[in-house]
């Protein structure tokens, strides 16, 4: 399928901006661009209305809580944002977690966990361990139901998923273009790693500031895909069409079927990494988006 054209005109956007590419700034100055950029989406969309928002902290962490405009109980997602473990915070992510709430009729607890190249792997890990036991041992004050998950896209999948694997109790899992297989060789980073917005000089770059030891290759807290096993959560593991993460990312889910966890995965064509933050810019990513969201509801309740 060719690419959406709303995602080709925000390509073509971006590429027109000015901007060095982010591989070539500095963090900080990454940082101000990812904002920026997810701030021109909500002047686009508007900000999705909720039930309540409120800014909160959960094992140290700065955290921002969404409750639905329903009655509870309701189950509880533990979400974290992606950006490459170095880019990204609770508002670049604001409106996904939004319709993530209104769409699921569920509480999400977005966490801000620490950022490389300041706090290198695995303090993310760390952190999103931590925040998801604290939220899990306490789900009264969030959902009220005894059901909670995790969910998160690009680098917040790959911690998500690591949650799910070491955190007892979750019950579903939502993983958005998972980084799951980060020294992995896929087809996808190939012929998607030039010109779709994640691009493998980006990629790099990341994972520069993001590992700056040795690490095993197999080490399931950076690449989950090598801590599959049996009885994990049931899981939704979306991928994009033109994303260099596409083929790690159904690697992952055939992975996760093959060891008879329950898993739905699906494949938005047309589309590139980051589309969930473009629904603004994309009928076809908004459409992705809402059922991607109508699958998450319905494993969760």
């Amino acid at each position: 399928m060719p690419l959406d054209p709303g995602i080709s005109a925000l390509l073509q956007f971006i590429e027109s901006s000015g901007n060095p590419p982010m591989h070539e700034s500095s963090p900080d100055d990454a940082r101000k661009a990812f904002a920026g950029l997810a701030q021109i989406a909500v002047a686009q969309s508007g900000r999705i209305e909720v039930g309540s928002v409120v800014d909160t902290s959960v094992a140290g962490l700065a955290a921002r809580v969404y409750r639905p405009a329903v009655d509870g109980p309701v189950p509880t997602i533990v979400f974290f944002h992606g950006g490459g473990w170095v880019v990204g915070d609770l508002e670049t992510h604001d409106n996904t977690c939004r319709r993530l709430c209104r769409d699921t009729s569920s509480v999400v607890v977005s966490v801000d966990y620490r950022m490389a190249p300041e706090h290198a792997f695995p303090a993310a890990v760390d952190d999103a361990l931590a925040a998801a036991t604290a939220i899990s041992e306490d789900l009264a004050a969030y959902g009220g139901s005894d059901v909670w998950a995790v969910a998160g896209d690009s680098a917040g999948g790959n911690l998500s998923a690591v949650v799910a694997q070491q955190v007892p109790g979750v019950a579903a899992q939502l993983l958005i273009y998972p980084a799951v297989d980060v020294f992995g060789d896929y087809a996808s980073r190939e012929s998607n790693g030039t010109g779709y917005f994640l691009e493998l000089p980006l990629m790099e770059w990341f994972l520069g500031h993001y590992l700056q030891s040795a690490a095993a290759p197999d080490d399931a807290r950076l690449s989950p895909l090598h801590g599959v096993r049996p009885e994990l959560a049931p899981a939704i593991v979306v991928t994009a069409e033109f994303d260099p993460l596409r083929d790690e990312g159904r690697a992952y889910a055939d992975a996760l079927a093959a060891s008879g966890v329950p898993v739905d995965s699906v494949t938005y064509d047309g589309l590139i990494h980051g589309f969930v933050d473009m629904p603004a810019f994309s009928p076809a990513a908004d459409a992705a988006v809402a059922d991607m969201n109508r699958r998450f509801a319905a494993l969760l309740h």
